[in-house]
Protein backbone atom coordinates (compact mmCIF):
# COMPACT_ATOMS: atom_id res chain seq x y z
CA UNK A 1 0.00 0.00 0.00
CA UNK A 2 1.31 3.43 -0.91
CA UNK A 3 0.73 6.98 0.33
CA UNK A 4 -2.57 8.77 -0.31
CA UNK A 5 -4.01 12.06 0.90
CA UNK A 6 -7.64 13.04 1.35
CA UNK A 7 -8.71 16.63 2.07
CA UNK A 8 -11.65 16.86 4.50
CA UNK A 9 -12.07 20.59 5.25
CA UNK A 10 -10.55 23.73 3.75
CA UNK A 11 -10.03 27.33 4.85
CA UNK A 12 -7.89 29.76 2.82
CA UNK A 13 -5.39 27.21 1.43
CA UNK A 14 -5.26 25.35 4.73
CA UNK A 15 -6.64 21.82 4.83
CA UNK A 16 -7.54 19.21 7.38
CA UNK A 17 -7.22 15.77 5.95
CA UNK A 18 -6.28 12.14 6.22
CA UNK A 19 -2.79 11.03 5.22
CA UNK A 20 -2.74 7.30 4.61
CA UNK A 21 0.70 5.70 4.74
CA UNK A 22 0.47 2.00 4.05
CA UNK A 23 -2.13 0.64 6.47
CA UNK A 24 -1.88 3.64 8.83
CA UNK A 25 -3.94 6.83 8.73
CA UNK A 26 -2.97 10.08 10.46
CA UNK A 27 -4.68 13.47 10.71
CA UNK A 28 -3.36 16.60 9.07
CA UNK A 29 -2.13 19.20 9.79
CA UNK A 30 0.43 16.85 11.26
CA UNK A 31 3.49 17.31 13.46
CA UNK A 32 6.54 15.07 13.06
CA UNK A 33 8.79 15.38 16.11
CA UNK A 34 12.43 14.87 15.13
CA UNK A 35 14.05 11.94 16.93
CA UNK A 36 17.78 11.41 17.29
CA UNK A 37 18.28 7.87 18.60
CA UNK A 38 21.35 8.94 20.58
CA UNK A 39 19.68 11.92 22.30
CA UNK A 40 16.07 11.44 23.34
CA UNK A 41 14.77 14.01 25.80
CA UNK A 42 11.32 12.53 25.17
CA UNK A 43 11.03 8.86 24.25
CA UNK A 44 8.94 8.01 21.16
CA UNK A 45 6.61 5.91 23.32
CA UNK A 46 5.95 8.99 25.49
CA UNK A 47 5.25 11.04 22.37
CA UNK A 48 2.79 8.39 21.24
CA UNK A 49 0.94 8.70 24.57
CA UNK A 50 0.82 12.49 24.04
CA UNK A 51 -1.05 11.95 20.79
CA UNK A 52 1.84 12.04 18.31
CA UNK A 53 0.90 9.94 15.29
CA UNK A 54 4.12 10.19 13.27
CA UNK A 55 7.76 11.13 13.69
CA UNK A 56 10.86 11.70 11.60
CA UNK A 57 14.40 10.49 12.16
CA UNK A 58 17.61 10.57 10.16
CA UNK A 59 18.77 7.68 8.00
CA UNK A 60 22.37 8.91 7.96
CA UNK A 61 22.60 8.83 11.76
CA UNK A 62 21.26 5.28 11.86
CA UNK A 63 23.54 4.20 9.03
CA UNK A 64 26.67 5.50 10.78
CA UNK A 65 25.70 4.50 14.30
CA UNK A 66 27.67 1.64 15.84
CA UNK A 67 24.93 1.27 18.43
CA UNK A 68 21.86 1.30 16.19
CA UNK A 69 22.85 0.32 12.63
CA UNK A 70 22.58 -3.46 12.94
CA UNK A 71 19.52 -3.29 15.17
CA UNK A 72 17.71 -1.01 12.71
CA UNK A 73 18.42 -3.39 9.83
CA UNK A 74 17.53 -6.56 11.71
CA UNK A 75 14.63 -5.29 13.87
CA UNK A 76 13.33 -2.25 11.98
CA UNK A 77 12.86 1.34 13.09
CA UNK A 78 9.53 0.80 14.79
CA UNK A 79 10.94 -1.76 17.20
CA UNK A 80 14.19 0.12 17.81
CA UNK A 81 12.35 3.35 18.57
CA UNK A 82 9.40 1.57 20.24
CA UNK A 83 6.87 3.55 18.19
CA UNK A 84 3.77 2.25 16.42
CA UNK A 85 2.91 5.30 14.30
CA UNK A 86 4.22 6.45 10.93
CA UNK A 87 8.00 6.89 10.69
CA UNK A 88 9.59 9.10 8.07
CA UNK A 89 13.35 9.19 7.50
CA UNK A 90 15.35 12.09 6.18
CA UNK A 91 18.03 11.02 3.73
CA UNK A 92 20.99 12.59 5.50
CA UNK A 93 21.69 14.92 2.60
CA UNK A 94 22.65 17.71 5.01
CA UNK A 95 25.12 15.51 6.89
CA UNK A 96 26.46 14.24 3.58
CA UNK A 97 27.08 17.81 2.43
CA UNK A 98 28.86 18.68 5.70
CA UNK A 99 30.98 15.55 6.11
CA UNK A 100 31.46 14.74 2.43
CA UNK A 101 30.78 11.04 2.89
CA UNK A 102 31.52 9.68 -0.57
CA UNK A 103 30.43 6.17 0.51
CA UNK A 104 26.83 7.28 1.14
CA UNK A 105 25.15 7.74 -2.24
CA UNK A 106 21.56 8.47 -3.22
CA UNK A 107 20.86 4.80 -4.01
CA UNK A 108 22.59 3.74 -0.78
CA UNK A 109 20.35 5.91 1.40
CA UNK A 110 17.21 4.89 -0.49
CA UNK A 111 17.96 1.19 -0.05
CA UNK A 112 18.95 1.68 3.57
CA UNK A 113 15.74 3.56 4.38
CA UNK A 114 13.73 0.73 2.84
CA UNK A 115 15.78 -1.88 4.73
CA UNK A 116 15.09 -0.31 8.13
CA UNK A 117 11.35 -0.01 7.52
CA UNK A 118 10.91 3.70 6.81
CA UNK A 119 7.40 4.46 5.59
CA UNK A 120 8.13 7.85 3.99
CA UNK A 121 11.47 7.79 2.20
CA UNK A 122 13.46 10.88 1.19
CA UNK A 123 15.98 10.84 -1.68
CA UNK A 124 19.29 12.63 -1.27
CA UNK A 125 18.20 16.04 -2.48
CA UNK A 126 20.42 19.12 -2.40
CA UNK A 127 19.20 21.73 0.07
CA UNK A 128 19.92 24.89 -1.89
CA UNK A 129 20.64 27.77 0.48
CA UNK A 130 19.35 31.32 0.02
CA UNK A 131 22.84 32.55 -0.86
CA UNK A 132 23.01 30.57 -4.10
CA UNK A 133 22.73 32.37 -7.44
CA UNK A 134 20.05 31.40 -9.93
CA UNK A 135 22.57 29.43 -11.98
CA UNK A 136 23.90 27.58 -8.93
CA UNK A 137 20.40 26.83 -7.67
CA UNK A 138 19.35 25.66 -11.13
CA UNK A 139 22.22 23.20 -11.31
CA UNK A 140 21.48 21.86 -7.82
CA UNK A 141 17.79 21.51 -8.69
CA UNK A 142 18.74 19.51 -11.78
CA UNK A 143 20.75 17.11 -9.59
CA UNK A 144 17.90 16.83 -7.08
CA UNK A 145 15.40 15.94 -9.79
CA UNK A 146 17.80 13.38 -11.26
CA UNK A 147 18.12 11.78 -7.83
CA UNK A 148 14.35 11.69 -7.34
CA UNK A 149 13.97 9.96 -10.70
CA UNK A 150 16.80 7.57 -9.82
CA UNK A 151 15.14 6.79 -6.48
CA UNK A 152 11.89 5.91 -8.26
CA UNK A 153 13.71 3.02 -9.90
CA UNK A 154 14.17 1.54 -6.40
CA UNK A 155 11.11 2.80 -4.51
CA UNK A 156 8.24 2.31 -6.96
CA UNK A 157 5.45 1.52 -4.48
CA UNK A 158 4.45 5.10 -3.65
CA UNK A 159 6.43 5.52 -0.41
CA UNK A 160 8.97 7.92 -1.91
CA UNK A 161 8.58 11.64 -1.30
CA UNK A 162 9.82 14.34 -3.66
CA UNK A 163 11.48 17.42 -2.13
CA UNK A 164 10.79 20.69 -3.92
CA UNK A 165 13.99 22.73 -4.10
CA UNK A 166 15.19 25.85 -5.91
CA UNK A 167 16.53 28.19 -3.23
CA UNK A 168 14.91 31.62 -3.02
CA UNK A 169 14.32 31.70 -6.77
CA UNK A 170 10.58 31.49 -7.31
CA UNK A 171 10.84 30.47 -10.95
CA UNK A 172 12.93 27.46 -9.93
CA UNK A 173 10.46 26.57 -7.18
CA UNK A 174 7.68 26.66 -9.76
CA UNK A 175 9.71 24.51 -12.11
CA UNK A 176 10.39 22.01 -9.33
CA UNK A 177 6.73 21.94 -8.35
CA UNK A 178 5.69 21.26 -11.93
CA UNK A 179 8.27 18.48 -12.35
CA UNK A 180 7.29 16.83 -9.09
CA UNK A 181 3.63 16.99 -10.10
CA UNK A 182 4.45 15.25 -13.37
CA UNK A 183 6.11 12.41 -11.42
CA UNK A 184 2.82 11.76 -9.62
CA UNK A 185 4.38 11.71 -6.13
CA UNK A 186 1.89 12.52 -3.35
CA UNK A 187 4.12 13.55 -0.42
CA UNK A 188 6.05 16.70 -1.32
CA UNK A 189 8.36 18.43 1.18
CA UNK A 190 9.35 22.03 0.47
CA UNK A 191 13.00 22.04 1.43
CA UNK A 192 15.84 24.38 2.35
CA UNK A 193 13.64 26.93 4.12
CA UNK A 194 15.23 26.65 7.58
CA UNK A 195 17.77 29.44 6.85
CA UNK A 196 14.87 31.75 5.94
CA UNK A 197 13.04 30.98 9.18
CA UNK A 198 16.16 31.21 11.33
CA UNK A 199 16.80 34.72 10.01
CA UNK A 200 13.10 35.71 10.18
CA UNK A 201 12.85 36.13 6.40
CA UNK A 202 9.17 35.26 6.37
CA UNK A 203 8.40 37.43 3.35
CA UNK A 204 10.74 35.32 1.24
CA UNK A 205 9.40 32.16 2.85
CA UNK A 206 5.92 33.09 1.63
CA UNK A 207 7.24 33.78 -1.86
CA UNK A 208 9.00 30.41 -1.99
CA UNK A 209 6.08 28.37 -0.67
CA UNK A 210 3.46 30.10 -2.80
CA UNK A 211 5.60 29.62 -5.90
CA UNK A 212 5.92 25.89 -5.24
CA UNK A 213 2.24 25.53 -4.35
CA UNK A 214 1.16 27.23 -7.57
CA UNK A 215 2.52 24.31 -9.59
CA UNK A 216 2.11 21.35 -7.25
CA UNK A 217 -0.99 19.20 -7.51
CA UNK A 218 -3.83 20.25 -5.16
CA UNK A 219 -3.93 16.61 -4.07
CA UNK A 220 -0.31 16.69 -2.85
CA UNK A 221 0.43 16.56 0.86
CA UNK A 222 2.85 19.41 1.56
CA UNK A 223 5.56 19.06 4.21
CA UNK A 224 7.37 22.26 5.20
CA UNK A 225 10.80 20.95 6.15
CA UNK A 226 12.18 22.31 9.41
CA UNK A 227 9.20 24.47 10.39
CA UNK A 228 9.48 23.80 14.09
CA UNK A 229 8.21 26.85 15.97
CA UNK A 230 4.44 27.05 16.59
CA UNK A 231 4.34 30.83 16.14
CA UNK A 232 4.54 30.42 12.35
CA UNK A 233 2.43 27.27 11.88
CA UNK A 234 -0.77 29.22 11.18
CA UNK A 235 0.90 31.26 8.42
CA UNK A 236 2.30 28.09 6.87
CA UNK A 237 -1.04 26.30 7.13
CA UNK A 238 -2.77 29.21 5.36
CA UNK A 239 -0.39 28.61 2.44
CA UNK A 240 -1.45 24.97 2.27
CA UNK A 241 1.32 23.27 4.27
CA UNK A 242 0.00 20.07 5.83
CA UNK A 243 2.98 18.60 7.69
CA UNK A 244 5.62 20.15 9.96
CA UNK A 245 8.66 18.58 11.58
CA UNK A 246 10.11 19.89 14.80
CA UNK A 247 13.46 19.50 16.48
CA UNK A 248 12.88 22.89 18.08
CA UNK A 249 11.11 21.42 21.10
CA UNK A 250 14.39 19.76 22.13
CA UNK A 251 16.86 22.32 20.77
CA UNK A 252 15.09 25.14 22.57
CA UNK A 253 15.00 23.12 25.80
CA UNK A 254 18.77 22.64 25.69
CA UNK A 255 19.12 26.42 25.37
CA UNK A 256 16.73 27.05 28.26
CA UNK A 257 14.05 28.52 26.01
CA UNK A 258 10.37 28.27 26.86
CA UNK A 259 8.00 28.12 23.89
CA UNK A 260 4.62 29.82 23.56
CA UNK A 261 2.44 30.19 20.46
CA UNK A 262 3.42 33.87 20.44
CA UNK A 263 7.18 33.32 20.60
CA UNK A 264 9.79 32.11 23.07
CA UNK A 265 11.13 33.27 26.42
CA UNK A 266 14.33 32.57 28.28
CA UNK A 267 13.30 30.42 31.21
CA UNK A 268 15.65 32.32 33.54
CA UNK A 269 13.66 35.51 32.89
CA UNK A 270 10.26 34.03 33.79
CA UNK A 271 8.67 34.45 37.20
CA UNK A 272 5.44 32.74 36.11
CA UNK A 273 4.68 29.89 33.70
CA UNK A 274 1.88 31.14 31.39
CA UNK A 275 0.73 27.72 30.25
CA UNK A 276 -1.77 25.06 31.31
CA UNK A 277 0.26 22.01 30.31
CA UNK A 278 1.10 19.26 32.81
CA UNK A 279 4.64 20.54 33.33
CA UNK A 280 3.58 24.11 34.04
CA UNK A 281 0.73 23.15 36.37
CA UNK A 282 2.94 20.89 38.49
CA UNK A 283 5.95 23.22 38.72
CA UNK A 284 6.51 26.84 39.59
CA UNK A 285 8.94 28.85 37.49
CA UNK A 286 11.51 28.62 40.29
CA UNK A 287 11.06 24.86 40.59
CA UNK A 288 11.47 24.37 36.85
CA UNK A 289 14.60 26.54 36.74
CA UNK A 290 16.23 24.57 39.55
CA UNK A 291 15.06 21.11 38.58
CA UNK A 292 17.84 18.58 37.83
CA UNK A 293 15.48 17.38 35.06
CA UNK A 294 14.97 20.91 33.69
CA UNK A 295 15.97 20.15 30.11
CA UNK A 296 13.60 17.23 29.76
CA UNK A 297 10.71 19.06 31.47
CA UNK A 298 11.23 22.06 29.21
CA UNK A 299 11.21 19.77 26.17
CA UNK A 300 7.93 18.27 27.36
CA UNK A 301 6.41 21.73 27.79
CA UNK A 302 7.61 22.78 24.34
CA UNK A 303 6.07 19.66 22.82
CA UNK A 304 2.73 20.24 24.58
CA UNK A 305 2.65 23.81 23.24
CA UNK A 306 3.54 22.67 19.72
CA UNK A 307 0.89 19.95 19.65
CA UNK A 308 -1.72 22.34 21.05
CA UNK A 309 -1.06 24.78 18.22
CA UNK A 310 -1.53 22.02 15.65
CA UNK A 311 -4.89 21.19 17.24
CA UNK A 312 -5.81 24.87 17.32
CA UNK A 313 -5.10 25.17 13.60
CA UNK A 314 -7.19 22.10 12.80
CA UNK A 315 -10.12 23.58 14.72
CA UNK A 316 -9.75 27.00 13.09
CA UNK A 317 -9.86 25.37 9.63
CA UNK A 318 -13.00 23.50 10.65
CA UNK A 319 -14.56 26.73 11.99
CA UNK A 320 -13.47 28.86 9.03
CA UNK A 321 -11.45 31.20 11.26
CA UNK A 322 -7.92 30.51 10.04
CA UNK A 323 -7.55 34.10 8.81
CA UNK A 324 -8.18 35.34 12.35
CA UNK A 325 -5.59 32.95 13.78
CA UNK A 326 -3.02 33.97 11.16
CA UNK A 327 -3.67 37.62 11.95
CA UNK A 328 -3.29 37.01 15.69
CA UNK A 329 -0.08 35.00 15.42
CA UNK A 330 1.59 37.24 12.86
CA UNK A 331 1.16 40.35 14.99
CA UNK A 332 3.54 38.90 17.56
CA UNK A 333 6.63 39.73 15.49
CA UNK A 334 7.23 42.44 12.85
CA UNK A 335 8.79 39.95 10.43
CA UNK A 336 5.86 37.57 10.75
CA UNK A 337 3.56 40.50 10.03
CA UNK A 338 5.67 41.20 6.95
CA UNK A 339 5.09 37.60 5.87
CA UNK A 340 1.35 37.93 6.48
CA UNK A 341 1.18 41.06 4.34
CA UNK A 342 3.15 39.30 1.62
CA UNK A 343 0.65 36.44 1.68
CA UNK A 344 -2.19 38.90 1.12
CA UNK A 345 -0.62 39.77 -2.25
CA UNK A 346 -1.58 36.27 -3.41
CA UNK A 347 -5.31 36.75 -2.83
CA UNK A 348 -6.20 35.55 -6.35
CA UNK A 349 -4.37 32.27 -5.72
CA UNK A 350 -5.77 31.91 -2.20
CA UNK A 351 -9.35 32.66 -3.30
CA UNK A 352 -9.41 29.64 -5.59
CA UNK A 353 -8.96 27.34 -2.61
CA UNK A 354 -10.87 29.20 0.09
CA UNK A 355 -14.30 28.03 1.16
CA UNK A 356 -17.34 30.00 -0.01
CA UNK A 357 -19.11 30.41 3.32
CA UNK A 358 -17.79 30.62 6.86
CA UNK A 359 -19.07 31.11 10.35
CA UNK A 360 -18.06 34.76 10.59
CA UNK A 361 -15.80 37.54 9.38
CA UNK A 362 -13.87 39.45 12.05
CA UNK A 363 -12.36 42.77 11.02
CA UNK A 364 -8.88 43.06 12.54
CA UNK A 365 -7.41 46.05 10.74
CA UNK A 366 -6.35 47.08 7.28
CA UNK A 367 -5.07 43.58 6.41
CA UNK A 368 -8.65 42.30 6.65
CA UNK A 369 -9.57 44.43 3.64
CA UNK A 370 -7.34 42.24 1.47
CA UNK A 371 -8.72 38.91 2.60
CA UNK A 372 -10.23 36.39 0.20
CA UNK A 373 -13.78 36.99 1.50
CA UNK A 374 -13.61 40.67 0.53
CA UNK A 375 -12.15 39.98 -2.91
CA UNK A 376 -14.81 37.35 -3.58
CA UNK A 377 -17.62 39.68 -2.49
CA UNK A 378 -16.36 42.44 -4.78
CA UNK A 379 -16.45 40.01 -7.69
CA UNK A 380 -19.97 38.92 -6.73
CA UNK A 381 -21.22 42.53 -6.68
CA UNK A 382 -21.10 42.63 -10.48
CA UNK A 383 -23.92 40.06 -10.55
CA UNK A 384 -26.31 41.99 -8.29
CA UNK A 385 -29.40 43.36 -10.09
CA UNK A 386 -29.73 47.15 -10.31
CA UNK A 387 -32.62 49.13 -11.72
CA UNK A 388 -32.59 52.40 -13.63
CA UNK A 389 -32.31 54.62 -10.54
CA UNK A 390 -30.11 53.20 -7.79
CA UNK A 391 -29.49 54.52 -4.29
CA UNK A 392 -26.48 53.47 -2.23
CA UNK A 393 -27.24 54.37 1.37
CA UNK A 394 -23.88 54.59 3.10
CA UNK A 395 -24.58 55.76 6.65
CA UNK A 396 -27.95 57.50 6.58
CA UNK A 397 -31.44 56.84 5.25
CA UNK A 398 -32.74 58.90 2.34
CA UNK A 399 -36.31 58.87 1.04
CA UNK A 400 -37.02 58.94 -2.65
CA UNK A 401 -38.33 57.02 -5.62
CA UNK A 402 -35.56 54.55 -6.47
CA UNK A 403 -35.79 51.28 -8.35
CA UNK A 404 -33.10 49.65 -6.18
CA UNK A 405 -31.72 50.59 -2.79
CA UNK A 406 -28.40 49.22 -1.57
CA UNK A 407 -27.07 49.32 1.95
CA UNK A 408 -23.36 49.74 2.59
CA UNK A 409 -21.17 47.69 4.92
CA UNK A 410 -17.43 48.07 4.79
CA UNK A 411 -15.06 46.50 3.98
CA UNK A 412 -17.41 44.74 1.52
CA UNK A 413 -19.43 47.63 0.09
CA UNK A 414 -22.98 47.79 -1.31
CA UNK A 415 -25.45 45.04 -0.52
CA UNK A 416 -29.11 44.39 -1.24
CA UNK A 417 -31.40 44.28 1.82
CA UNK A 418 -32.13 40.64 0.99
CA UNK A 419 -28.44 39.87 1.61
CA UNK A 420 -28.27 41.72 4.90
CA UNK A 421 -28.47 38.55 6.99
CA UNK A 422 -26.33 36.34 4.74
CA UNK A 423 -22.60 35.67 4.72
CA UNK A 424 -20.40 37.68 4.66
CA UNK A 425 -22.38 40.89 5.22
CA UNK A 426 -24.58 39.55 7.99
CA UNK A 427 -21.97 37.29 9.59
CA UNK A 428 -19.31 39.95 10.09
CA UNK A 429 -18.11 41.79 13.15
CA UNK A 430 -16.54 45.18 12.53
CA UNK A 431 -15.62 48.00 14.90
CA UNK A 432 -16.27 51.69 14.28
CA UNK A 433 -15.54 52.46 10.65
CA UNK A 434 -12.03 53.49 9.66
CA UNK A 435 -10.59 54.86 6.42
CA UNK A 436 -9.18 51.53 5.25
CA UNK A 437 -12.45 49.63 5.52
CA UNK A 438 -14.47 52.42 3.89
CA UNK A 439 -11.98 52.63 1.03
CA UNK A 440 -12.32 48.89 0.58
CA UNK A 441 -16.12 49.23 0.53
CA UNK A 442 -15.80 51.91 -2.14
CA UNK A 443 -14.07 49.38 -4.39
CA UNK A 444 -17.36 47.52 -4.22
CA UNK A 445 -19.22 50.69 -5.23
CA UNK A 446 -16.93 51.06 -8.24
CA UNK A 447 -17.55 47.44 -9.26
CA UNK A 448 -21.32 47.93 -8.99
CA UNK A 449 -21.35 51.16 -10.98
CA UNK A 450 -19.04 49.90 -13.70
CA UNK A 451 -21.11 46.74 -14.20
CA UNK A 452 -24.39 48.69 -14.65
CA UNK A 453 -23.73 51.29 -17.33
CA UNK A 454 -27.42 51.99 -17.97
CA UNK A 455 -28.19 52.83 -14.34
CA UNK A 456 -28.10 56.20 -12.58
CA UNK A 457 -26.46 56.03 -9.15
CA UNK A 458 -27.07 58.21 -6.12
CA UNK A 459 -25.06 58.05 -2.90
CA UNK A 460 -26.43 59.07 0.46
CA UNK A 461 -23.82 59.67 3.16
CA UNK A 462 -23.03 62.04 6.00
CA UNK A 463 -20.60 64.89 5.55
CA UNK A 464 -18.05 63.09 7.74
CA UNK A 465 -17.50 60.43 5.07
CA UNK A 466 -18.24 62.36 1.86
CA UNK A 467 -14.66 63.51 1.27
CA UNK A 468 -13.27 60.03 1.88
CA UNK A 469 -15.77 58.45 -0.52
CA UNK A 470 -15.19 61.10 -3.17
CA UNK A 471 -11.45 60.47 -3.02
CA UNK A 472 -11.96 56.72 -3.26
CA UNK A 473 -14.29 57.09 -6.26
CA UNK A 474 -11.93 59.26 -8.30
CA UNK A 475 -12.16 58.38 -11.95
CA UNK A 476 -15.91 57.72 -12.00
CA UNK A 477 -17.09 61.16 -10.76
CA UNK A 478 -19.63 61.51 -13.57
CA UNK A 479 -21.34 58.21 -12.82
CA UNK A 480 -22.96 59.14 -9.48
CA UNK A 481 -24.47 62.02 -7.53
CA UNK A 482 -24.82 62.74 -3.82
CA UNK A 483 -28.29 63.17 -2.32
Amino acid sequence: MSISFEVIHKDIMGRTGKLRVGDKTVKTPLLLPVINPHIQLIKPKELEKMGVEALITNAYIFNKSEEFHERAVSEGLHKVLDFNGVIMTDSGAFQHSVYGDIDFSNIDTIKFQRAIGSEIIVPMDIATGPDKTFEEAEEELKITMERITEALSVIDDGHLCAPVQGGIHTELRKRAGSQVKDLGIIFCPIGAVVPLMESYRYKELVQVVMAAKSKLSPSSCIHLFGAGHPSMFALAAAMGCDVFDSAAYALYAREGRYMTPQGSYKLNELNELPCACEVCRTHTAAELKNSPDKERLLALHNMYVTLAEISRIRQSILDGTLWELVDERCRNHPRLLEGYRELLKYTDQLEKSDRITKRRFFYRGSESCQRTEVLRYHEMITRLPAGKNVLISVDRETKGDYDTVFGFKPPFGPYLPELGETYPVGQSEIPEWDFDMVNSGCKGIIKLIESNEESSFYISCSDSWKSVISEALKGIEGRYSYV
